[in-house]
């Protein structure tokens, strides 16, 4: 059976009250290793270029190191990078956020069986989101 990608767990790395890392945030630098640019991986992912710098702005003090850098723009053009730091914090993550989805893969099954015999668990009394609201 084939687990639709919402069909996880959500990992989120908290310091304290902050989440430091989260799914949208390693969305954030897997687009900027892929664009090169802040602006363009905000354009990818359908954000203004202030909350992605907002995102990426949080994750630097969050971890008290850069997981990206930038240039400034000019005749060479701007752009920004993941650092290897960055690579390591995103390998990291996802390798977390597989081992929890394997640990967890037979209730997942079951929940995808469940709201499947509900016809997609929508409007039959199945609540979503947090706390079941």
């Amino acid at each position: 059976m084939k687990r639709p990608k919402d069909q996880q767990p959500r990992i989120r790395v908290l310091f304290g009250s902050a989440t430091a890392l989260g799914p949208g945030k390693v969305d954030m630098l897997e687009a900027i290793e892929r664009t090169g640019s802040i602006s363009a991986a905000a354009r990818d992912m359908g954000m203004s270029y202030r909350r992605a710098w907002v995102l990426v702005d949080s994750m630097n003090k969050a971890f008290g190191h850069d997981l990206v850098v930038t240039a400034t723009g000019g005749r060479g053009g701007g752009g920004a990078h993941v650092t290897s730091f960055g690579l390591e914090i995103h390998r990291r993550y996802r390798e977390m956020e597989d081992k929890a989805t394997r640990s967890v893969r037979e209730e997942l099954e079951g929940f995808s069986r469940m709201l499947e015999c509900m016809g997609g668990g929508r409007d039959h009394g199945v609540k979503s989101g947090r706390n079941g609201k």
